[in-house]
């Protein structure tokens, strides 16, 4: 994967709801863009410091389009109004991906969560599992029925699908949807991080998966010094407190693909060849976490002396 990315352009943009755009991307030349499935997302390279991820939300089997949508945030730093302002039809924008840290797994039964703009994932989730004869359900929230993106377009499910706008039913009832959960059921959520939280409070682990578009708030405690060796740099840096592995390697003139440095957005994760990491991203699953094979190393720290990275 290139750190410069592929230079696309907007074919088309259009209104998915209140506050939201949504865009379709091609090359300019036309030609197959690369594969992808549901839960996967790429960077927008919108300028120097200016990297922002948003889901595909369109059809994995159209291999000539890419859909996005983007919410407009005005107290943001930058990157939605950039998208509303100046990607019209025809402008050029360059792109890195796609990346899957939200894949859709095998189930026999699903119980979708989705808030705000965090239903862009979760379409083409909808899609494939109807189309492999799952059972499924969507709670779908959103401050107003205005601002809730894409519900055309979930009206061809039915009742499957309940839309619950805040003004009109307040907060998210997620009690009928998670207790009781029959076995072999996955929950995919994704939305504002206080849903996260509310459905993390309730669901079993093991059947959770969530994408967060914040980090989770950081984990309290020192930071201790420790060593990471680079096995394919044959380098060995030293890595102080309040200092990320990121910062150190660049430091140290090892080029690391990342984007969010918040442990968002995955760019930068990277094997574990020996050493037990100290997981501060908010991307991992717990068994990701506890089999510790991989490491955010924007955030995440080591549980030791000495980390061996695959750099």
């Amino acid at each position: 994967m290139t750190p410069y990315g592929t230079e696309l352009v907007v074919e088309r943009c259009e209104p998915a709801a209140a506050g939201v755009r949504a865009l379709v991307l091609r090359r300019p030349e036309g030609g197959a863009l690369p594969s992808w499935e549901p839960g996967a997302h790429i960077d927008l390279l919108l300028g120097p410091g200016l990297e922002r991820q948003y889901s595909l939300c369109g059809d994995p089997a159209d291999r000539h389009t890419w859909r996005i949508a983007v919410l407009r945030e005005p107290d943001g730093r930058g990157g939605s109004a950039y998208v509303h302002d100046r990607l019209a039809p025809g402008a050029a924008v360059r792109v890195r991906g796609p990346r899957n840290h939200f894949p859709l797994e095998a189930a026999p039964r699903y119980r979708f969560v989705a808030g705000g703009i965090g239903i862009t994932p979760i379409l083409p989730m909808l899609a494939a599992v109807e189309a492999a004869g799952a059972e499924w359900t969507l709670l779908y929230g959103g401050r107003t029925r205005a601002s809730m993106a894409f519900t055309g377009e979930l009206a061809r499910y039915g009742d499957r699908v309940t839309l619950a706008p805040q003004d009109a039913t307040g907060l998210l009832d997620l009690g009928p949807v998670l207790d009781g959960l029959p076995d072999g059921t996955l929950v995919y959520c994704c939305g504002p991080g206080p849903l996260l939280d509310a459905v993390e409070e309730r669901c079993p682990p093991r059947a959770l998966r969530t994408e967060r578009f914040r980090p989770k708030e950081p984990r309290a405690g020192a930071d201790a010094e420790f060593e990471v060796e680079l096995a394919r740099s044959g380098r060995t840096v030293t890595v102080p407190p309040g200092r990320s592995v990121l910062d150190a390697v660049r430091a140290a003139g090892v080029e690391v693909l990342y984007s969010c440095t918040e442990g968002t957005c995955g760019t930068c994760e990277t094997d574990v060849l020996e050493g037990v990491p100290d997981h501060r991203d908010s991307v991992l699953t717990p068994q990701e976490r506890e089999a510790g094979q991989t490491m955010l190393v924007c955030v995440s720290r080591c549980r030791g002396t000495r980390l061996v990275l695959d750099l």
